[in-house]
């Protein structure tokens, strides 16, 4: 039955956005955003007491692959949109990976372009799912979280290209900036408007990209505030009504 007014692929596509997970053999639910948000703390929790036994560069490889799994499940209910990003996952995760055994540069910037295009996709999905959603619920707020832990990482992988087309972009204290790590602590440092200053800009594309970054963390947090204030006050008079 088709209801006038709806589109029924869209009111398909957020019903099973909206379909939650449970726990093997019980019935506690999950969000599939929990497994996306885990991945992510994970990296910045466990790296301190696992840098000594693994090299920062495998840590991260590791890490980052447990995202490009955990993003393309996140989104795996709504064909279309799991299709594209698993493509892009894919090209990422083998790029990632190639770059790494053999070092060759061509490799790394196939893996940093498909990383960026795949983190920009995955971020603009989950933001259209939380633009959508009439309802504020436990898996709407981690959605919007993960998608502010990507935008920091897909940055962080801006940066780490544009280091690799143009080396001395970025100073640190102790000398270039060359690792994925440094640009990942940059980034959020940036995006969080932090600016500690033990890692500087110095050419013109990365002045600029930074400025962006900071632009874009304060309207993200502006906006997604503004909707979910917005969703919440909506939330509240329609259960006040009934």
């Amino acid at each position: 039955m088709t209801v006038r007014g709806v589109d029924p692929q869209r009111f398909r596509a957020d019903t099973d956005m909206a379909r939650e997970f449970h726990i093997p053999f019980t019935r506690i639910p999950i969000g599939r955003f929990l497994f996306l948000f885990i991945s992510i703390v994970l990296m910045f929790v466990l790296r301190p007491f696992l840098e000594g036994f693994i090299g920062i560069r495998l840590l991260v490889s590791i890490f980052f692959t447990l995202v490009l799994l955990s993003g393309v499940f996140a989104i795996h209910q709504n064909k279309g949109p799991f299709i594209i990003a698993l493509a892009m996952a894919v090209l990422a995760g083998v790029g990632l990976w190639s770059h790494r055994i053999t070092e060759i540069d061509a490799l790394g910037i196939v893996a940093y372009v498909a990383s960026i295009l795949f983190l920009g996709y995955l971020s603009a999905v989950i933001l259209a799912h939380i633009f959508r959603e009439k309802e504020i619920t436990a898996d709407m707020i981690m959605a919007a979280i993960c998608v502010y832990f990507l935008i920091g990482w897909l940055w962080a992988d801006v940066y780490a290209l544009l280091e690799m087309l143009k080396p001395g972009s970025f100073q640190t204290s102790q000398g270039p900036g060359s690792e994925l790590w440094d640009f990942i602590y940059y980034s959020f440092v940036t995006l969080t408007t932090l600016g500690y200053g033990d890692m500087t800009p110095v050419s013109g594309a990365a002045q600029s990209f930074a400025v962006l970054e900071a632009i874009t963390g304060q309207l993200f947090i502006a906006i997604l505030i503004a909707r979910l204030v917005g969703t919440h006050i909506s939330q509240s008079r329609s259960k006040e009504s009934k």
